[in-house]
């Protein structure tokens, strides 16, 4: 990395512009940059590494990295801005950032704020100009730590070299200088390890002490099932030996379960032999008591029975009478079935009779029957005027009709005028409707043979700017492979001069004693050419041509595409013309609302014409109607008259027909109404008649009935007839007594009953005691048995879990002993670590041991070959070794601690340390070469021969093609040191001045 150019304004102290040539300080290899207090030499390198990344070093970012930047003597008009042109990675760049800027308003009074800007530039060798890349923030910063390979940090302690940070890193602790080095040499990654590492051991760990605690929790269980068989171990989750100690205490308590489950066996079968024995002797002693009852009952019941002997014999006469009686019942019932007729009969007539006029009281049945005929007689002669009744009602509803047709005429006619009236206004808008739809559908017509040109020159447009996109593109593409074939051809021409220069060796291989030389042609070769180091064949100068020839062929393929997308672009261009994208998209928008409202408005023509139309007919509809109703209105005067003429006749016939009553209908229903209560009363009547002769002849017969039956009156066998409920329970209470006799009879003959009878009474509650006793003891038995089965499978399950439990285990704890070996060793509290080092502190010792050999170059060198930087790995006090930084003295031969160096010694320690450091930093970044540094302070505590060697390894590092720039106030060095870039300060700001350049 070189620098070129700084350019900053309204940076800092710097009130205006202030420009700084690196290239002509860089010239002499060393320049000095110096000036007073606060005038801002730092402000210089801070606008650097603003440039760089955007921020300044962090103990001088202040507030923030927008306004705290702003120089507080520039005007309000100026914007901070910063801008730095240099070469990485082969690539000249120019890099400009402007903080975010509280400027005033424009209009009014007040500020505004901008916010941040930043723009990347490359120059393009081949066209001599300034290329725009980027002007995005993150982009950038992206790109440019990526080019340069390091972070912010890292480049303020390689390139922007602080000698007091190294001086305190000479006299830091472990802690503090682990801390430095890990930041400028990233070892997150390998501290990551370490936390990944114990993460790991605490998982493993913490499931380890699960399982054994799922196991202990199976053990507890085990023991409560065992009881005093099991005695469990006396150790923790996670601890050696737990597994194999609840293993076996497991199987010490299935043995003693097992044992128990036998001998519960043998007492379970002897209660069931028992409990048996007094099952069948308490089933004998049963049968003999339910015998003794069934005896002793049969002999109660055989008293009962002689107790009610004589209801039975009269319980047998009742029957008998009954039976008799059953003959008369015939008779009985068509006595009652005549009586029953004849009083309906009678109370029928009665009530018919109650409904005539007091004249037909003592009417008989032909009597009552000649009145109704001839009532019918003159309800017939009522016809006629039943038909002039309805014809009058007929007549009524028509004349309403009439006036009905009369109103609804009216209405029409009404309506018809009305709408009649305004009809040339309704006829005039709805045809200025159609006109106006007219125009628009011809608007829509003009309006679409626009629409496609317009969206055609719109689409050219759009593939125009992204031609000119892809142009761009390709342009880059085509200047990338342009370089790669120039770099490729370079290289292949470097190869076949190097092999042209060494064609001796490659033809003096194949030389053979007696044959002549493809050169010289002389048959002996007393000294041939021999192949040195780096030789190239012609396998390396054709594997050079072939990617020469690829990388052309690439640059050919990019300038074709190059050129299509170039015509493509101009075709584009000529049909989309100059016309910005954004324009023709308004205007085709625009157009496509125009069109879309025309074609809304011609949209209604058709609507509109239809509406226009049916007005028409609707006129027409109107003016007919009116017609219609006046000749209907004159035709119903006529038919008004001859109705008229009618209703008088009628109404005068009705009024012969009705007599006293209102009308002709209510004369009818009078005449039909006493009609039939004369014909009903004459029916009643004559049933009455009938019934009563029925009855008598009945009377006679029931009379006979009872005198052959035996009985004496006919009321006697009413009375011994028994209906079929009472004969049913009599018949049943005669069967009941038979049927107990004959069980009591057959009970006391039996033979084993009279045997039991004789015993002696049994003794049912002793058997029962005896049989409950037995019960108790086989219950308790199985319940002693299923317990101990019980234990013996929970015990057998539990184990099971438990040796499950163990095998799963053993792959993890074997990787929880690999992971916590691993952690303890990454994190140096393992026995098998002796110097207690950390993975991290490892591999920053390894750094620390590069740094202090590359220092040691240059330290030997200003010291004069006396100290010499070792690192050591040794431990300090209780802390961790790994990162001791040790100088030998050549005078004494001792090796003593950095802390111990003086003022003088310790600057240039530190510088050396800090070259070194940036050494081993930019191999680090990927080899980046750093062609400017900066040195800041300290040379003030040497001496004149110190300062000069000092100054000579600078100057030596011009050997490298570097340039050191030295920040100092030491006057001494101002005569040493021609080149100068001095900070002048002032009321109104610094400036900056170039000395001894150009």
């Amino acid at each position: 990395m070189r620098l070129h150019r700084l350019t900053v304004t309204a940076f800092g102290p710097f009130g205006g512009s202030q420009t700084v040539d690196f290239d002509e300080l860089s010239a002499a290899g060393l320049f000095l940059l110096h000036g007073p207090t606060g005038a801002g030499k730092t402000s210089v390198l801070d606008a650097v590494c603003y440039a760089l990344y955007g921020s300044v070093p962090g103990a001088r970012q202040g507030g923030g990295q927008g306004t705290a930047l702003r120089s507080d003597h520039a005007a309000p008009a100026t914007r901070t801005e910063v801008t730095l042109e240099l070469t990485v990675a082969g690539r000249r760049l120019e890099i400009t950032r402007q903080p975010p800027w509280e400027r005033p308003k424009k209009r009014g009074t007040g500020t505004t704020l901008d916010k941040a800007q930043t723009w990347l530039r490359a120059y393009d060798t081949t066209a001599g100009t300034w290329k725009d890349l980027s002007r995005s923030h993150q982009e950038i910063g992206e790109e440019i730590t990526q080019l340069l390979g390091m972070s912010r940090e890292q480049f303020c302690q390689v390139v922007l070299l602080p000698q007091g940070d190294f001086a305190r890193f000479l006299r830091a602790d472990v802690e503090a200088r682990g801390k430095l080095l890990g930041r400028l040499f990233d070892t997150r990654r390998f501290a990551d390890v370490e936390k990944r590492l114990a993460e790991r051991r605490r998982a493993t760990e913490a499931q380890v002490g699960d399982g054994d605690a799922a196991m202990l929790a199976d053990a507890h269980r085990m023991q409560q099932a065992a009881g005093d068989a099991m005695r469990l171990p006396d150790l923790a989750p996670g601890e050696p030996g737990l597994a194999e100690a609840v293993l076996g205490a497991a199987a010490v308590a299935r043995s003693t379960a097992r044992e128990q489950l036998t001998v519960a066996e043998c007492g379970l079968a002897a209660a069931e032999s028992a409990q048996a024995a007094a099952g069948r002797t308490l089933d004998d002693v049963r049968e003999l008591a339910r015998l003794q009852r069934r005896f002793a009952e049969a002999r109660e019941r055989a008293a009962l029975l002689e107790e009610r002997t004589e209801a039975y014999r009269e319980a047998q006469k009742r029957m008998e009478r009954a039976r008799k009686a059953e003959a008369v019942a015939p008779a009985l019932d068509l006595r009652e079935t005549a009586d029953a007729e004849h009083r309906r009969a009678a109370a029928a007539e009665a009530r018919a009779r109650a409904l005539l006029p007091d004249t037909f009281t003592d009417a008989g049945a032909a009597g009552l029957a000649a009145a109704a005929r001839r009532a019918a007689e003159e309800l017939g002669g009522l016809d006629s005027a039943r038909r002039a009744e309805r014809r009058l009602a007929e007549l009524l509803d028509e004349r309403a009709g009439l006036d009905r047709q009369e109103r609804a005429d009216a209405d029409v006619l009404q309506e018809a005028e009305a709408w009649l009236d305004g009809w040339e206004e309704t006829r005039t808008a709805l045809q200025t409707g159609v006109d106006s739809a007219q125009q628009a559908a011809s608007l829509a017509e003009q309006l679409a043979v626009r629409r496609e040109p317009a969206q055609q020159r719109l689409k050219a447009a759009r593939l125009r700017d992204q031609l000119a996109e892809d142009t761009n593109k390709a342009v880059e593409r085509v200047r990338t492979a342009q370089a790669e074939a120039l770099r490729a051809k370079q290289h292949w021409l470097e190869l076949k001069e190097q092999r042209l220069s060494g064609i001796a060796a490659e033809l003096a291989a194949n030389l053979t004693d007696g044959e002549p030389c493809a050169v010289c042609g002389a048959t002996e070769h007393p000294a041939p050419a021999r192949k040195v180091a780096g030789h190239v064949g012609r396998e390396a100068e054709e594997h050079a041509l072939a990617a020469y020839q690829r990388a052309d062929d690439q640059r050919a393929d990019n300038e074709r595409n190059l050129g299509v997308v170039r015509e493509a672009l101009a075709a584009a261009t000529a049909e989309a013309g100059d016309t910005p994208t954004g324009r023709l998209a308004r205007e085709v928008e625009e157009l496509e609302e125009q069109y879309a409202q025309a074609r809304r408005g011609a949209a209604g023509l058709h609507a509109a014409q239809e509406r226009l139309r049916q007005a028409g007919h609707e006129h027409e509809r109107r003016v007919a109607a009116r017609q219609e109703a006046a000749v209907r209105s004159a035709a119903r005067v006529g038919h008004r008259e001859r109705l008229e003429s009618e209703r008088a006749a009628l109404e005068e016939e009705l009024d012969r027909a009705r007599g006293a009553l209102d009308s002709v209908a209510a004369r009818a229903a009078q005449l039909e109404r006493r009609t039939a209560l004369l014909t009903d009363a004459a029916d009643a009547a004559r049933v009455a008649e009938d019934t009563a002769q029925r009855l008598k002849d009945a009377d006679a017969r029931l009379a006979d009935a009872a005198f052959r039956a035996g009985f004496d009156t006919p009321r006697d066998a009413a009375a011994a007839l028994l209906d079929d409920t009472a004969h049913r329970e009599l018949q049943r209470r005669l069967d009941a007594w038979q049927n107990e006799e004959s069980a009591v009879r057959a009970v006391l003959a039996e033979a084993d009953t009279a045997a039991a009878a004789r015993q002696q009474p049994a003794d049912l509650a002793s058997a029962q005691l005896a049989a409950d006793a037995a019960a108790r003891r086989l219950r308790e038995a199985a319940s002693a048995h299923d317990a101990a089965a019980r234990r013996c499978a929970e015990l057998d399950g539990l184990s099971a879990r438990a040796t499950a439990s163990v095998r799963r285990l053993a792959p993890l704890r074997e990787e929880y002993d690999r992971v916590a070996r691993m952690a303890g060793l990454t994190a140096g509290t393992s026995a098998d670590n002796e110097r207690r080092m950390r993975l991290e502190s490892y591999v920053l010792a390894a750094r620390l041991e590069q740094v202090a050999a590359a220092a040691t170059v240059r330290l030997r060198r200003m010291s004069s070959g006396r100290y010499t930087l070792v690192h050591s790995d040794d431990r300090t006090g209780r802390g961790r070794s790994g990162l001791g930084l040790h100088v030998v003295d050549a005078w004494t031969g001792r090796e003593r601690d950095t802390a111990t160096l003086s003022g003088g010694e310790t600057f240039f320690a530190s510088l050396a340390l800090a070259l070194g450091l940036a050494d081993v930093v930019t191999d680090e970044a990927g080899g980046v070469r750093l062609d400017t540094l900066f040195i800041d302070e300290g040379f003030g505590s040497l001496d004149d021969q110190t300062l000069d060697e000092v100054l000579d390894v600078l100057d030596s590092l011009r050997e490298r093609d570097r340039s050191v720039g030295i920040v100092s106030h030491v006057p001494d060095l101002r005569r040493r040191i021609h080149a100068q870039l001095e900070v002048v300060k002032g009321r109104s700001g610094s400036v900056l001045r170039q000395r001894g350049v150009g």
